[in-house]
């Protein structure tokens, strides 16, 4: 009984998982509803489009990357989204790392290896905060799972840089967002159409930027998702075969009563 109760718990989350958190788009009183993308890992048998994982890659490489660390993710792990062994130890290797010290006591920088860590932009929260106008850039590697709306959120906020409506005043150092809450966002807008170019031929629209680096976000936050969606589909179909035996028992048992 335990373990039925087990294998039921795990099918609630795996299902549960698979409608967040890209289901939802909470509108709150001083935003604007939030888009609603149609994403290829929504819904209980979504799965990661991995072109788009590779051009998000590119997108947080190519500009995310120069305000945004993703402490969580190794080199190592963009095999899982499609890149050859050698194409990630080159990206390791286009970045040095501390490599403990010289003869002389001094530090010293290596090249990256594919079992590093992403590299940080900056070395330290002071030093983040005095190139970002005293804000904080935030680690992208839970981004996605750490803001309402998830993924919604997170495209909305790039495709929603604006020019500030007439009588809306600005703070120094400030960029008017429509999506953002109270619509002054410190971070200037990241993307633009032509940000970086595609080596698949896509169109490096704002749009499609957008929506390949947040398909490179969710993916960052939730690796397992693929293979928590398919341990829930297995579960429930086991709990669905258990009930049918558990039903022909029963009506086998019962057989003379009735």
């Amino acid at each position: 009984m335990r373990r039925l109760i087990q294998l039921a718990a795990l099918a609630a989350l795996s299902l549960g998982a698979a409608f967040g958190p890209a289901s939802l788009t909470p509108a709150r009183a001083d935003d604007e509803s939030l888009p609603h993308v149609n994403w290829s890992f929504s819904g209980p048998f979504g799965t990661y489009d991995r072109a788009a994982l590779q051009r998000g890659f590119l997108v947080y490489q190519q500009v995310c990357s120069a305000c945004h660390s993703m402490n969580y993710l190794y080199y190592r792990n963009l095999e899982e989204i499609g890149l050859t062994e050698e194409q990630v130890k080159a990206i390791a290797a286009s970045v040095t790392v501390p490599g403990g010290v010289n003869d002389q006591g001094q530090p010293i920088e290596r090249p990256g290896l594919p079992s590093d860590h992403f590299k940080a932009p900056f070395p330290n929260e002071q030093a983040a905060r005095a190139a970002s106008n005293g804000a904080l850039p935030p680690d992208q590697s839970d981004l996605v799972n750490a803001r309402e709306g998830g993924p919604d959120y997170i495209y909305a906020i790039l495709i929603g840089y604006s020019d500030p409506p007439p009588g809306v005043k600005l703070m120094p150092g400030m960029s008017y967002n429509k999506y953002f809450p109270g619509h002054q966002i410190a971070m200037p807008q990241p993307l633009q159409d032509g940000s970086v170019q595609y080596t698949d031929g896509t169109k490096p629209t704002l749009d499609q930027e957008a929506k390949d680096v947040v398909t490179f976000l969710t993916w960052a936050a939730n690796p397992e998702m693929e293979e928590r969606k398919r341990d829930g589909v297995r579960v429930v179909l086991f709990l669905l075969f258990l009930t049918g035996v558990v039903y022909a028992v029963k009506r086998r048992v019962w057989v003379d009563v009735h």
